[in-house]
């Protein structure tokens, strides 16, 4: 996972290579990211009349804390090679404000 931040919103880049995006499950609350999926592969190869038959599957759950809180109902995702990309926009309060500091 990766996470960046933007004055404007968070951005998290999660690898998920091999699922299928109708097999992921992703909800966003203002404090974190929740993404459920099931990996369901099957691969077969035949040589010389034998039959190579190789599963990968299995449920991962993977909660990814955020450090500042976002507007969960407009999140927006990208689901491409693999890759899954959320863009978090930050709270209003919450995002960096500049203050100039007097000096006296």
């Amino acid at each position: 996972a990766e996470l960046n931040e933007t004055s404007e919103a968070l951005v998290l880049k999660l690898e998920i290579p091999g699922i299928d995006a109708k097999d992921l499950d992703i909800q966003v609350t203002s404090k974190s990211v929740s993404i459920t999926g099931e990996r369901k592969t099957k691969e077969e190869t035949e040589t010389n009349g034998h039959t190579r038959s190789e599963f990968r599957y299995g449920r991962f759950h993977r909660i990814v804390p955020l450090p500042v809180r976002v507007v969960n109902d407009r999140t927006q995702a990208d689901y491409k090679d693999g890759i899954l990309t959320l863009t978090l926009p930050k709270a209003e309060d919450d995002k960096q404000k500049t203050y100039k500091v007097e000096l006296t």
